[in-house]
């Protein structure tokens, strides 16, 4: 049965604005999309325009689907923020991005954050693009984890810097393959001043910009950051349903039993979970398990996904 918002509900409002301007479906497709005529969408978006709502992003915090956010925080997320995407022209990773920069644009207004890890990926080089510029001269940013010299676009190297000059901020790499070879002693290695002092300032992070991986070719952890003598299956065969910085979890949470995450270069899962603030953007049905494991394993205050995501992760959940 079709429903029938408010017509003054920012809520509605923004949902239509949201689906037309990042989703970038047709205003008939919202309409089918929301159950409503097309002519109700017209109306809103043109509100929205009268309002102020829409400028290049959408000003507004009602960018959610609020009853998947509030189950998922009932189900042991400690905040979840649930956007709405286009199911039959699926993008698990721009608007998901969108959301995530509208959430630190808002945040950081008045949140006194000094540093902020990150993590690297297709889906926060799209919130990076989505950001507005900042004046924020006495923030760091700090890579979490090692890069590669492929998916230079979205690696470890490309998002420390691009978010740096998006919020006019100092960066920091973690100058180091993702994954040492067999022969390198890791925990010499990361003895080194240089490696050290970036492991030590990213615990003290603020904030920790978190994305995951499944154990498939939709993974570019997969396709660009493992070894050439490792494959899927073998991760798939020791448990691995994805992985977190690198390191790859089981269902529950655990790291598998795998030399490979003996390997990994970057901060530790466990005092990963000591930074205060971790948020996790993550979406797509091939993710819910890596996700679910996750938040199992305390990695996650902060989901940042789609009602698509959302609705699978909760039959797992409750």
């Amino acid at each position: 049965m079709p429903r029938e918002p408010l017509e003054d509900s920012e809520g509605f409002v923004t949902e239509v604005c949201w689906r037309y301007y990042v989703n970038g479906q047709t205003q008939a497709e919202v309409a089918r999309d929301m159950g409503v005529t097309r002519l109700r969408v017209n109306q809103a978006i043109q509100k929205a325009k009268s309002l102020g709502l829409v400028k290049i992003q959408i000003e507004s915090p009602f960018v959610t689907r609020l009853e998947e956010q509030k189950r998922l925080e009932q189900a042991g997320v400690g905040k979840a923020l649930v956007v709405p995407v286009d199911h039959n022209n699926y993008d698990y990773h721009a608007p998901v991005g969108a959301a995530l920069a509208h959430y630190l644009t808002t945040t950081l207004k008045t949140e006194p954050w000094k540093r902020i890890g990150v993590s690297w990926g297709v889906t926060l080089q799209r919130a990076m693009e989505r950001l507005p510029l900042h004046s924020l001269p006495d923030l760091e940013i700090l890579a979490l984890m090692g890069g590669t010299a492929a998916g230079s676009s979205f690696n470890a190297f490309s998002i420390a810097s691009g978010f740096a000059e998006r919020f006019d901020a100092n960066y920091s790499h973690l100058v180091a393959p993702i994954y040492l070879p067999d022969d390198v002693d890791k925990d010499v290695f990361l003895s080194q001043e240089i490696y050290a002092s970036h492991i030590e300032r990213c615990l003290s992070a603020d904030a920790a910009l978190l994305v995951v991986g499944d154990v498939s070719d939709l993974s570019f952890m997969v396709k660009y950051g493992l070894p050439g003598d490792l494959t899927m299956q073998e991760l798939r065969d020791a448990g691995a349903v994805g992985d977190v910085l690198g390191r790859f979890l089981d269902a529950d949470g655990n790291e598998i039993d795998h030399p490979l995450n003996e390997r990994t270069v970057g901060v530790d899962l466990n005092a990963l979970a000591d930074i205060p603030n971790k948020i996790l953007t993550a979406a797509g049905k091939h993710k819910v398990p890596i996700i679910h494991a996750a938040i199992k394993r305390g990695l996650v205050d902060t989901l940042v996904t789609d009602d698509l995501t959302a609705d699978i992760l909760l039959e797992r959940m409750t």
